[in-house]
Parts: structure tokens; C-alpha cells; sequence
């Protein structure tokens, strides 16, 4: 007399157990894709609506994964405004966004060693500003 094997005993039910674990991963990457967004998405309205304050910021990671991948900021002193790919910046993902700050500085008017400091302005998903086009001093436009 021969018994059944493990495999046709528990087979189906590890199967099933599989099946029920890898949706419950999904379930659970889509909610913390929501609530990376909706960070993200909080911060930058209350960085646009009342200029502050930064912290608690989301950190690079968060933002990128909920789908705002670009800063926008200003100058303080020529109030030129650029938009700035996030996954781009040279800082590990885990960095908050509000220390991004002080390393950020305008190139518009830079005078030599000092370059006046840019305010944060929010978050979005594509970028808002377009770059100006950059023309070379001898093409005549």
C-alpha cells in the first residue's frame, strides 16, 4: 500500500499560500506608493502655499517613488526660477528634501566665489520650467 505524497497533500495549499503572499506584496508596495505620494504632495503644498516650513521633509526616495521627481526652486536675489530632476541629485535617497537646500545655489548670478542661495519652492511630476536655450556667442539669433 503505497500513501499519498506531501506533494499532493500540501501542494495546492502551498500554491494557494504563494499566490495569497505575492498579491498582499502588491497590495502593500501600492500602499506605500500612495503614502510616499501623498507625503510628498503635503510638503509641497505647504512649501507653496506658506513658504514653510521645510522640515520634516520626505527624503529623495520617497518623492521618486511617488511619482514627483522634480524641485522646483528660486533665486532670493533675481528671483529666477528652475526646475531640478531629483533622481539626478548627487545626494544618497535616503537624504530629506529640505537638505538639499543649502547646497542649491544660482548660476544666473553667481559672482565669483559667492553665489546667492535659492528657496524651494514645491514638488512636481514633470518639469514646469523649461530650460532658457542656450545660444552660443558667435550663432547670431
Amino acid at each position: 500500500m503505497s500513501t499519498k505524497s506531501s506533494e499532493v497533500i500540501f501542494g495546492s495549499r502551498i500554491r494557494g499560500a504563494r499566490i495569497h503572499a505575492d498579491g498582499a506584496r502588491e497590495a502593500a508596495r501600492k500602499a506605500v506608493r500612495e503614502a510616499d505620494r501623498a507625503e510628498a504632495e503635503a510638503w509641497s503644498i505647504r512649501m507653496e502655499g506658506y513658504g514653510g516650513p521645510a522640515q520634516p521633509s520626505p527624503t529623495i526616495a520617497q518623492c521618486l517613488n511617488g511619482g514627483l521627481g522634480w524641485l522646483e526652486v528660486e533665486c532670493n536675489r533675481c528671483k529666477t526660477r528652475a526646475s531640478l530632476p531629483l533622481d539626478a541629485t548627487r545626494r544618497p535617497r535616503h537624504t530629506p528634501i529640505w537638505k538639499l537646500e543649502a547646497a542649491l545655489k544660482c548660476r544666473s548670478c553667481n559672482k565669483g566665489r559667492y553665489a546667492p542661495p535659492v528657496h524651494m519652492i514645491k514638488l512636481t511630476e514633470a518639469r514646469e520650467i523649461t530650460p532658457y536655450p542656450w545660444v552660443h556667442p558667435d550663432e547670431e539669433s
